[in-house]
């Protein structure tokens, strides 16, 4: 097919495109985050109607309220429909597609400059065709831009809805379209066309499709003509309307995205994505092949739950099972009070080691045009809820009352319960709870064996040697990293006494350390996020039920992806803040497949800042050379400190080690364990284990407790 003939409509040019900043003055596009309303209607058997994607689209005209407009009260922060692929409104269009599942569909935004979007086309033929496929059909998708209010119409894209076909086999259809979609992507992103920003692939999938924009709830079916012809059926159907409360709407970032609908806000997301990115090096898939040619997993500039859903598609693309995946991304909490079965509590124990949880207060539904469920996440803060009638409908929402039933109607209702599942398979008819789901997943293998025969406990490891606890030169110490008596008096002294962080007044009036005049520790640059959106504070309760300070360290094995006991040779932590035995026992575990080494944290004091420098740079490149080398455990170390050697700032030294393994891709073959006298206060323990380290060895408290 031609590539002129692909253009069967005239669309008008607007080179003045505008989109929200990546970055300008204190807004920066990484925290993207939004709260908002979705909702899920299933045919548990998978009868098509028109009447699924109607009653839909009155669910989410009944949600209005939890998205937002602009003043005009036609722009709207983003609506959008997932529904299964409607074959024959597709060939009552007069398009010859093939039979159901032997062809991919979805909507692509392009630019509307006419030379920009020959470009990015020429990109889609290209990558198209390297799979052995044919771009056979290119249709216009009728809209409606007249009911757009004035910052919607000026980011509108050309909708274009592509028809991919040329499969040989359906069972890994998807998977080619997914490879495809992620190479076009890259390519695009990395290309000098000026409109690239305005490309965005809503969806390409031989089971669903999506259809958003920058829309209103009530726009969402004037402005896609589509929506409301009495052929274009679905057997289930999911929406979503977008409140960004403190973030730019734009058509890319309203939902559902390719598998999810969200409404909440992951709050883990800056650790989620840098753990994600340094994870890429080790990862491996037999299903996917070259996995340099998916990179990077999660597609820069979008929101949170863009990102979530990035990495959900990934792991389900490689071979994990829906609920598999998303059990592995949002695990449940389990403790005394909260107790689940010891299968179960191995199968997360594993997962943990693998993939740190994607924390919310978030609810999410999701579907991959068979399967459709959803779970909130372990917090429990975003609720939703679930009804079932006679007639086998099942409806999910983030409240009550999004469609109206007579009570006689009603089989079954419910709310989806923290960390629990609930998964619909339009195949075979069935509903399956959490129980049932997990009880297969935490079988399927033998999970409890290999953890119990290759992870390490540390508190149960005992040693003969005796560690002191004394600092030499400990007043001198004291002075050198930055003790006041206030720290002693009112910090360690009562922490050292209780167990627990001294109270004070939230209210902090002494000078931000980048105003001051006076010395700072690095840590005082930083302060405490505070929830983004709407989150309620954690009260002790649901902390106690849902937070763990228990972590696994050590080095993550490659392919992460196929399941083996070898993941399982870890050291467990109760918690991340090591004494001085727990550190030494820690150095010198003589096990297989265990290997530490301590590097100095140190830089010559008579070279200045051209020493700190050097120093930093040498320190990053030892700590590749370990990596090389097999060691899988790293203690920094500012011990050694003394007339002629500063101790690089711990954060520092630990932040820049952290980035610089990711960039070589070699962060999580080793675990960082940070040796320093400047600890003192949880928020210290909190920035360094935020930025890179995995246990911590404050050293001095412990004698000025005593002292």
């Amino acid at each position: 097919m031609k590539k002129q003939e692909l253009f069967n409509n005239k669309t008008k040019e607007n080179p003045g495109q505008q989109r929200q900043p990546l970055q300008e003055g204190l807004y920066d596009a990484a925290y993207e985050h939004d709260a908002c309303g979705v909702g899920m209607l299933v045919n548990i058997h998978g009868e098509k109607s028109h009447d699924i994607v109607e009653s839909a689209l009155k669910v989410l005209e009944n949600m209005r309220h939890r998205g937002a407009e602009g003043a005009d009260n036609k722009t709207g922060d983003g609506a959008g429909i997932m529904l299964q692929i409607p074959h024959e409104f597709i060939l009552l269009q007069g398009i010859p597609v093939p039979e159901k599942g032997r062809y991919g569909t979805g909507l692509f935004f392009l630019p509307k400059n006419a030379k920009d979007k020959a470009a990015i086309l020429s990109i889609i033929i290209e990558e198209i065709e390297k799979e052995g496929l044919t771009l056979m059909h290119l249709r216009n998708v009728p809209t409606c831009p007249e009911i757009l209010g004035e910052a919607a119409l000026s980011n509108e894209p050309d909708i274009k809805q592509v028809f991919i076909t040329g499969f040989t086999e359906t069972e890994t259809a998807d998977r080619k379209l997914y490879l495809i979609r992620k190479k076009i992507e890259n390519k695009v992103r990395l290309s000098s066309i000026a409109t690239k920003n305005d490309f965005y692939i809503v969806s390409l999938s031989t089971k669903s499709i999506i259809y958003k924009g920058m829309l209103s709830s009530l726009q969402l079916r004037n402005y896609f003509p589509d929506l409301t012809n009495n052929y274009f059926t679905s057997g289930l159907a999911l929406v979503h309307s977008r409140f960004s409360t403190n973030t730019f709407p734009t058509w890319g970032l309203a939902q559902p995205f390719r598998l999810l609908a969200h409404n909440g806000e992951i709050n883990t997301i800056r650790g989620n994505r840098g753990w994600m990115e340094a994870r890429e090096s080790v990862l491996s898939s037999p299903v996917l092949g070259n996995i340099k040619e998916v990179r990077p997993i999660i597609q820069p500039n979008m929101s949170d739950s863009a990102s979530l859903d990035n990495v959900l598609e990934f792991l389900v693309m490689s071979g994990l099972s829906l609920p598999h995946a998303m059990a592995m991304l949002v695990p449940e909490s389990f403790n005394e009070k909260n107790p689940i079965s010891e299968d179960l509590k191995a199968f997360y124990e594993y997962h943990s080691i693998l993939m740190e949880p994607w924390d919310g207060p978030a609810a999410l539904l999701f579907s991959d045009g068979r399967y459709a469920g959803g779970m909130l996440d372990r917090n429990g803060l975003r609720p939703a809820r679930y009804l079932i009638t006679k007639k086998d409908m099942m409806v999910v929402a983030s409240e009550v009352g999004v469609m109206d039933f007579e009570p006689g109607d009603i089989k079954e209702k419910g709310r989806l319960q923290p960390g629990k599942i609930l998964l619909i398979d339009t195949e075979k008819g069935e509903i399956y709870y959490d129980g049932e789901l997990k009880k297969q997943l935490a079988e399927a293998k033998s999970y409890r064996t290999w953890l119990s025969t290759n992870r390490i406990e540390l508190d149960e490891l005992k040693s003969g040697r005796k560690v002191s606890h004394e600092v030499p030169n400990y007043d001198r110490m004291l002075r050198t990293f930055g003790y006041s008596k206030e720290d002693v008096e009112r910090l360690i002294t009562p922490m050292a006494s209780t167990g627990a962080e001294p109270i004070n007044s939230m209210g902090n009036d002494t000078p931000l350390a980048v105003l001051s005049d006076k010395p700072q520790l690095l840590y005082n640059y930083f302060r405490q996020q505070f929830a983004q959106v709407t989150n309620p504070p954690i009260d002790p309760l649901r902390e106690e039920l849902v937070m763990s300070l228990t972590e696994y360290i050590g080095a993550v094995g490659m392919n992460i992806l196929t399941p083996n006991e070898s993941h399982c040779k870890m050291v467990r932590l109760n918690h991340p803040i090591l004494s001085n035995t727990q550190l030494d026992i820690l150095c010198n575990i003589r096990y297989k497949g265990f290997k530490t080494v301590k590097l100095p944290m140190l830089f010559e004091v008579s070279k200045g800042k051209a020493g700190l420098q050097e120093a930093i740079i040498k320190l990053c490149k030892m700590a590749e050379d370990s990596v090389t080398e097999g060691v899988n455990y790293i203690v920094l170390t500012d011990r050694e400190v003394d007339a002629t050697h500063a101790a690089i700032p711990s954060l520092l030294a630990v932040s820049a080690v952290h980035h610089h393994l990711i960039s070589v891709g070699k962060r999580v073959q080793t675990a960082l364990v940070v040796e320093s006298g400047e600890i003192r206060e949880v928020m210290h323990a909190a920035l360094l284990l935020g930025f890179g380290a995995s246990a911590l060895n404050p050293y001095m408290p412990s004698p000025s407790s005593t002292n």
